[in-house]
């Protein structure tokens, strides 16, 4: 199979002379002569400025300190981080220009490499020997397309998303050669700024040209958005079977059946797709927790020491890998091991959290490996933190914890850590449920029911207080009501949302604020925190930003700048 690019079938005379002598260019691969005969094939094309790396924390350390125009970057580069891993990070981070091409060089042609590639989306994969005569061919192509993608790219990396809609429109009428691609970008941003009818019928327009599995795959995310699951995953499904290849429908299948309460297919898709694209951190993490949570031992052991080694030079590493894998070896009667993963993780990773989650990981490992006295003191432990910080840690910790000081006989401490988790999930129905089996395994079901019932009805009231505030006119006492709110619990969503709605009505009626304005601002980062990619933020950040008088004033300047209208 091959990777191909959209843009390579643009014509010829839609392709600008771009001047190249201008243009930085980084060029990693390591070995010298290859370094080489590349810097002197782009120095035949006009090119002046070309740095060189030998290894990926080379071109990571000069990507940071150098915007470049052009990589030309080799797939395997020895010892250390990957063509794709180097990439990856250098999009994370930030690294690159909305405008840079990067172009993936390998004499690989396996499928797991080229997957490797598609996936995190190189600019195009080029498979060596490569002659100038190629390389200015691919380089013309997709500098074009980048020109076309530039102002869009970066309103996107602005997290303003409505304007980078807008944006696709402009340039369509200006592009049609790439139209379908720049549909494609406009439904995404749609999806992205709460807008999923819109993307909705954006797709349904793509699709009225041409079957596309991208258009198909994105209107069942719209669907399993709305809780049509079923739906969704008949789309995935039919998705996979026109084209196996496609592995963000593997992805977004696994998810439909975890929301369908269905993990064992969920394992099954995620062990297909991880078969295809082996080497993809993230893919590997959520095969082996699933696996996990379904008691497959063998398969969670298989896919977590597969991401900890693919993980090792990734910027996508994890402390959970190693979490996970100690909790197998600790099924497995192994601890010694499984204790060695604890001291690997807690060396590794830095951050308040990562000490708590060995030590709910080590009592759990105890407790799986028969060693109950280990076990009930590390959950003593755990209760002395808790009662020594009354900042509670991310939900999936709280539970874990829970489930482990139950477990070894402790009982008030983890009943008020899932009382937490609730307020801050009220109403959050597949979380509930896992909520109650974890009160119904430690033989509280009645007791649970009623917390969970009595939980829900505080968080409710907790919320709607402020919501009656608001819409009775007492904005003042409204802002003050949900900053309480938020402090009792920080990651309730609809809390949270709530607040930031009632700060940019006080800031639309009573005045523009600036200390409002960035409480407004502080609270949707951290709605993006916790929720990353949920449709209402990017409306909310779009109110909150057209309410900046300094804001306002520069766009009304650059229209006037831009009309033909004497101002005076």
């Amino acid at each position: 199979m091959s990777v191909s690019n959209p843009f390579d079938s643009a014509p010829a005379s839609s392709i600008q002379n771009v001047k190249w002598v201008e243009k930085n260019y980084l060029v990693i691969d390591d070995f010298v002569g290859v370094r080489q005969l590349l810097r002197e094939s782009l120095r035949n094309l006009g090119a002046k400025n070309i740095d060189q790396a030998a290894s990926g924390g080379e071109a990571i350390a000069l990507l940071t300190r150098v915007r470049y125009d052009v990589v030309l970057c080799d797939y395997n580069l020895g010892e250390g981080k990957n063509g794709q891993q180097v990439l990856e990070e250098a999009r994370l981070n930030g690294l690159l220009l909305p405008s840079s091409v990067w172009l993936m060089v390998s004499a690989e042609k396996s499928v797991e490499s080229v997957m490797g590639a598609a996936e995190h989306q190189s600019d195009a994969y080029l498979i060596k020997p490569i002659t100038e005569g190629v390389l200015l061919t691919r380089l013309n192509r997709v500098w074009h397309k980048k020109q076309v993608f530039k102002e869009i790219d970066q309103a996107y990396m602005e997290k303003d998303y409505l304007r980078a809609a807008k944006l696709c429109d402009a340039q369509i009428e200006l592009n049609k050669v790439h139209e379908i691609e720049l549909l494609r970008m406009k439904a995404l941003l749609l999806l992205k700024s709460g807008e999923p009818d819109k993307a909705r019928e954006t797709y349904e327009r793509v699709l009225q040209e041409r079957d596309y599995q991208w258009a198909q795959t994105g209107l069942a995310k719209i669907r399993m958005a709305n809780g049509e699951f079923e739906q969704a995953r008949q789309i995935f499904q039919g998705v996979i079977a026109e084209n196996r290849y496609y592995i963000d429908a593997y992805d977004q299948l696994a998810l439909a059946y975890q929301n369908m309460g269905q993990p064992e297919e969920a394992c099954n898709v995620l062990e297909r797709a991880a078969k295809l694209s082996p080497n993809s951190v993230a893919r590997q993490r959520s095969l082996g927790q699933v696996s996990l949570k379904l008691g497959n031992v063998g398969m969670a052991e298989k896919a977590f020491r597969k991401c900890i080694a693919i993980g090792e030079y990734s910027v996508m590493k994890t402390p959970d890998a190693y979490l996970g894998l100690a909790r197998v070896c600790g099924m497995k009667n192994e601890p010694k091991e499984a204790l060695q993963l604890l001291m690997t993780a807690q060396r590794e990773f830095s951050g308040d959290q990562i000490g708590l989650r060995a030590k709910i990981t080590e009592g759990m490992v105890y407790h799986e490996s028969g060693d109950f006295r280990r076990a009930r003191k590390a959950g003593d432990e755990l209760e002395e933190m808790l009662n020594a910080n009354a900042e509670r840690p991310d939900t999936a910790t709280c539970m874990e914890m829970a489930t482990l000081m139950f477990a070894v006989g402790v009982k008030e401490a983890p009943a008020e850590l899932l009382c937490y988790v609730i307020k801050n999930n009220h109403d959050n129905s597949m979380l509930l449920d896992d909520v109650k089996k974890i009160f119904d395994k430690a033989r509280m079901g009645d007791e649970g029911d009623a917390l969970i019932k009595a939980s829900k009805k505080e968080a409710s009231d907790l919320m709607n207080q402020g919501v009656l505030l608001w819409k009775t006119g007492k904005l003042g006492e409204a802002v003050e009501w949900m900053r309480h709110a938020r402090a009792k619990l920080p990651d309730n969503l609809r809390i949270l949302f709530n607040a930031a709605q009632i700060l940019l009505s006080h800031l639309q009626q009573l005045g523009y604020e600036e200390a409002l304005a960035a409480e407004a601002n502080e609270v949707l980062l951290h709605v993006d925190r916790v929720a990353p990619g949920h449709q209402r933020f990017a409306q909310l950040m779009e109110q909150l930003a057209r309410l900046n008088p300094a804001a306002t004033a520069a766009a009304a300047a650059a229209l006037v700048a831009d009309s033909e209208i004497d101002p005076a």
